[in-house]
């Protein structure tokens, strides 16, 4: 394609304007967008000049003379546009003027006849030379765009359709179309596409309408090619909308009636008020069931859909790692691994948690963040949002025996520290280490002694006992100790649920323990006999020494696993056993609405966190699946790369239709629209079948070439577009009913 710096010498010596004195603007719209440099070397394209746009020359001083052209072939064609202002043109397009005045329009391109440019005989499904090869020149991160309408472009119905005469159905007067100006624009790209003879189109005309009705698309940032499908979907149906006043149709209610009957009533309720070619081709309906968990009220609606946006099976759950500390001192602490949804609540983890450590009746599960050695969040509100907890986190539950019904409840915090210097020596506890997970605990409000808390530390640590452990348990201090004991004894005491905390209130303490504050900075030790007042929380510190050490396997407190820590080859086992069957299978699977999606229970009169199951229930002819690659949660914003075999050929859906009838429901794959690249932004592309020479082609921007079949399945692929596979039954019918027409 010519340069900036060759059109300036070509439009210079077909006007006579000296090189010096001429100004060529980009002139799309009949407005000024840009100034081009005469002595660039950029391609026309690479300057956003296309086919069949204006550019306007402006001149330096006096009016140069012009004159009218022409010529064969490759070469311009020079025609007079405007006589009364001398201006000219060049068949085809671009557009330039003076500064006096006197404006020239001309076209970059080689000249096209009206018997050549399509208007009059279209090359349909690719039996026509390059009929629908042409690409979609990048107006500047207009690749969302071009992806999306090249899948379009090679959708069969839609095509025959708009390269016929459809202008009887535009609806003009639709408050919810766009006056009919957006299926007039989609439809005059689509015969571009198809004419014979072009290697690629400038969509601006497309673009400036989509713009002006849909002004999220505007500017140059690159956009969801889903987005843009959905949207040029509705505006499609709503500018072809063959209804022009919708009627007002009372619904009736079900009445326990046939799900078909409903069925159809609602489908055809819906067809009275939307008739297009996009809702015979494109829109097909499924079966909602909401299921109260009050009271087992029971929904069923029937609604229309476009599309199906399908979630990847990885991206519906969650696996968790939880480390449960036993505060019986039954059980080692022991990390659990649990599938919970991720978009679940905290009540969703305590359950999973509760089944895999079997935990009992008369027992709960306390949940808690630990950061630094302490606690630093807890999750007691059970409807909270599992995305608070991120995958990096060290989290841990507390295995406890329910209070008595009307007791007070406090928590009580364990923390572990150890230190050179005694920590009654340290400075405002600056020299104070900590280690280890924290123990907490439930314990009575009323006060306790120091003994009190000697115990419950005893029993949580007694199956951290060393085999070889010395038998005395001494304090830290000279003098303090227990009597002798063995390490199966004092196990067997410290581990029974049934052993009283105040039992051993008569005793020496078995560790140095101190009363601190929430900052750990402040220490009061702790003797036997001392009474604490608990408050809603009372934190207490354990020092460890070298005789703890010897005596208590530390390294169960210490090695915490993070919540989730994926390895490169479990990522890549889980990538490739992802199939589009199982990705539908999730998106039809019963699931519990969100806490932001409740639904109004007519029988409660209350808003209920329902259970939702989907049911495929009419199936289009045309059939999109949007692959819901890109996630998003208050703390995280991701795209999944996961890999997801889909068929090409043979897309059997049968078993997924519950309102079976003569149809087919087999399918096959004609236009993929991928994306490559990140969140926010990458590069998106296409793949499309050509129906009559059984080809497929791959659509990047203005750049189309062959690829084989083979290439299609990738992980980029974002939205896939099948289309029926007729039986010869049906191929009959239709062929008759054509006939008829």
């Amino acid at each position: 394609m010519a340069s900036i710096r060759e059109l300036y010498e070509k439009v210079c010596a077909l006007t006579g304007v000296p090189q010096e004195k001429a100004h060529i603007w980009d002139y799309f719209d009949k407005r000024k967008n840009g100034l081009l440099d005469s002595l660039s070397y950029k391609s026309l394209e690479e300057s956003s000049l296309h086919m069949d746009q204006d550019i306007l020359l402006e001149v330096d001083g006096s009016s140069s003379s012009q004159s009218a052209m022409s010529s064969t072939g490759n070469e311009l064609a020079l025609v007079p546009l405007e006589p009364s202002r001398s201006s000219v043109t060049i068949a085809g397009g671009p557009t330039l003027s003076n500064g006096h005045s006197t404006t020239s329009n001309f076209s970059l391109f080689p000249r096209i006849t009206s018997e050549d440019d399509g208007s009059n005989s279209l090359s349909i499904l690719g039996k026509g030379e390059n009929g629908g090869l042409a690409g979609l020149s990048n107006l500047g991160n207009t690749c969302f765009m071009n992806s999306a309408l090249q899948c379009l472009a090679h959708t069969p119905p839609i095509v025959e359709y708009f390269l016929q005469d459809c202008s009887d159905d535009i609806n003009r007067d639709n408050p919810l179309g766009m006056c009919g100006e957006l299926a007039i624009a989609f439809g005059d790209l689509l015969k571009k596409l198809w004419s014979s003879g072009r290697n690629s189109v400038a969509p601006r005309a497309f673009k400036t309408k989509l713009a002006r009705f849909a002004p999220q698309f505007s500017g140059y940032n690159q956009h969801d090619s889903q987005e843009l499908l959905a949207f040029l979907l509705d505006g499609l149906h709503e500018d072809l909308n063959k209804v022009k006043r919708k009627p007002y149709i009372e619904l009736k209610d079900s009445d326990s009636r046939p799900d078909d009957e409903v069925a159809e009533e609602l489908w055809n309720y819906h067809k009275a008020r939307n008739d297009s070619v996009i809702v015979d081709v494109c829109q097909g309906q499924y079966k909602s069931t909401l299921v109260c968990p009050a009271c087992g009220k029971i929904s069923i609606t029937f609604d229309p859909f476009m599309y199906l946006s399908v979630p990847l099976p990885s991206t519906l759950t969650r696996s968790m790692t939880v480390t449960v500390f036993y505060c019986d001192g039954s059980h080692l602490p022991m990390p659990y691994t649990v599938i919970v949804p991720k978009n679940g609540s905290i009540r969703d983890l305590i359950t999973a948690l509760g089944t895999a450590c079997l935990l009992a009746e008369d027992e709960s599960l306390l949940l808690a963040e630990v950061y630094d050695h302490k606690i630093f969040k807890y999750f007691e509100n059970p409807l909270d949002s599992l995305s608070s907890i991120k995958d990096d986190e060290h989290i841990v539950a507390y295995r406890l025996n329910q209070m008595p019904k009307g007791s007070g409840k406090a928590k009580l915090e364990i923390l572990h520290g150890g230190q050179k210097r005694p920590i009654l020596e340290s400075v405002r506890g600056r020299d104070v280490k900590l280690f280890g997970t924290p123990f907490v605990t439930y314990v009575n409000t009323e006060p306790l002694s120091g003994a009190d808390i000697d115990a419950v530390i005893s029993r949580f640590l007694s199956p951290l006992h060393k085999v070889h452990a010395p038998s005395k348990i001494h304090n830290g201090s000279e003098n303090g100790h227990l009597p002798d004991a063995t390490v199966d004894e004092a196990s067997e005491i410290l581990s029974s649920p049934d052993t009283e905390i105040d039992d051993a209130s008569d005793r020496e303490l078995s560790f140095r323990i101190f009363l601190t504050d929430e900052r750990g900075l402040n220490f009061k030790p702790l003797q036997s006999e001392s009474s604490i007042s608990l408050g809603i929380a009372t934190r207490v510190l354990v020092e460890w020494n070298e005789g703890e050490h010897e005596r208590y396997d530390s390294s169960y407190l210490s090695d915490l696993p993070e919540v989730h820590k994926t390895s490169f080859s479990a990522k890549k086992t889980r990538q490739e056993s992802i199939s589009l069957f199982s990705c539908l299978e999730a998106f039809l699977a019963e699931e519990p609405l969100g806490p932001d999606d409740m639904w109004f229970c007519p029988s409660c009169k209350e808003h209920r966190q329902a259970n939702k199951k989907l049911d495929l229930w009419k199936l289009p002819d045309i059939l999109v699946f949007h692959l819901k690659r890109f996630t998003y949660s208050r703390y995280l914003k991701n795209k999944i790369d996961t890999f997801v075999n889909f068929p090409v050929h043979d897309l059997d859906l049968s078993k997924y239709v519950k309102n079976k009838n003569d149809q087919s429901y087999l399918y096959e794959l004609y236009a993929v629209s991928n994306h490559y690249g990140g969140l926010g932004g990458g590069h998106y592309t296409a793949y499309a079948k050509l129906i009559d020479d059984n080809e497929w082609y791959h659509f990047d921007d203005s750049h189309v070439s062959s690829v084989n079949e083979s290439e299609i399945k990738n992980s980029a692929a974002y939205v896939l577009f099948y289309r029926r596979v007729r039986s010869e039954t049906e191929t009959q019918t239709v062929e008759m009913s054509t006939d008829m027409d």
